[in-house]
């Protein structure tokens, strides 16, 4: 049997545009279609430093300035990495090119910015999604499994976190430098995962109570958003910057018990650790500690590897037409509703 050269590979794999080569773009989105066997052949930025990284990362890459360049680059999918404020700009310039579009979270800074784009692609007939990776963390999986094997019984609360404790402002980090105008605070860095998973694990639902504060004097980091499901379940969704003492990742209280979770998996530290999913698969476990308390019974389960690597290969496979787009434009429009009113009606 003929061995495929690293070229004649090369050749057969989908050729993607990444847009912005930061947090996002080097340590998220590349090395997971690096892992997924597609082509990562030109990156836009205007930074040298990240330039030069790009070039290191992939030595065959162009690197290109803007995001017309970068489009012209015949392209099977753009994948739109840079600061939450370019966003829309970018996905429409790759929408108005008839190239498949995946962005990264937040889809656009507000409700009508999501809603232009989905309709945009609609009327273009291009595929967008929106990469809602926190969907394929070792606890959203194993919460969807010890929910299928009923162990939990009827699912009635959830608390679900991102807590950290950073005192200080990171003046040199735009999510936390930019106005929420501009895309900064952590109701636009953090809440998109929180309710993307809460309305994947229970359906769709309504904002019963938001508070969006600002504790250190910047953009907002402290918020709490309750959730009302139509499945009955109550979501309280707690993003925060100042929390001496986070909770557990995930508790899940059902009537017949509660599943507590209490650190994410590995994989992001993996990630920034250089380390990929070679053939769409991580050569070590990816699962956090999960356990199952019954009152004094406490019994740890066997919980899920996650693989932010399953949302790519669903990509490849929509781009083929073999399955759907991994996450919908109705969710994606949901989480927006959802920050909007959070924003919106948010308690002093």
């Amino acid at each position: 049997m003929a061995v495929k050269t690293s070229e004649q590979a090369m050749s057969n794999s989908l050729r993607v545009g990444i847009a912005g080569y930061g947090l996002a773009g080097r340590y998220f989105h590349a090395p997971l279609l690096k892992g997924c066997g597609f082509e990562v052949a030109c990156v836009q930025t205007a930074n040298k430093e990240r330039a030069q990284h790009a070039v290191e990362d992939f030595p065959h890459v162009k690197v290109v300035s803007t995001i017309n360049e970068l489009i012209s680059m015949r392209l099977d999918l753009l994948v739109v990495a840079s600061a939450n404020i370019v966003h829309a700009e970018q996905a429409l310039a790759g929408i108005n090119a008839g190239v498949p579009v995946v962005v990264d979270k937040p889809m656009g800074l507000t409700r009508s910015e999501t809603e232009t784009l989905i309709v945009a692609a609609h009327a273009k007939n291009v595929p967008i999604t929106v990469f809602f990776n926190r969907r394929w963390d070792s606890d959203s999986l194993t919460l969807k499994k010890v929910m299928n094997e009923g162990l939990l019984g009827d699912v009635f609360r959830v608390d679900s976190r991102f807590e950290r404790f950073r005192p200080s402002v990171a003046s040199a980090s735009w999510r936390e430098k930019y106005s929420p105008a501009e895309g900064g605070g952590l109701l636009l860095d953090l809440q998109p995962h929180l309710i993307s998973t809460a309305i994947d694990w229970f359906g769709p639902a309504q904002l019963a109570y938001s508070s969006v504060r600002s504790i250190r004097g910047g953009v907002d980091d402290d918020i709490l958003l309750v959730l009302k499901h139509e499945s009955g379940v109550d979501s309280y969704l707690s993003a925060s910057a100042i929390i001496g003492a986070p909770g557990p990742r995930l508790r899940v209280n059902g009537t017949n018990g509660t599943l507590i979770i209490n650190e994410l998996d590995p994989q992001e530290a993996m990630l920034r650790a250089g380390k990929i999913p070679e053939g769409g698969r991580w050569a070590e476990p990816t699962s956090s500690i999960a356990f199952l308390h019954r009152g004094d019974e406490v019994l740890e389960i066997e919980s899920e590897n996650g693989n932010y690597a399953q949302f790519y290969q669903l990509v490849e496979g929509a781009i083929a037409g073999n399955n759907p787009w991994p996450v919908s434009t109705a969710d994606a429009l949901q989480v927006a509703s959802i920050i909007d009113q959070a924003r919106n009606q948010s308690v002093r």
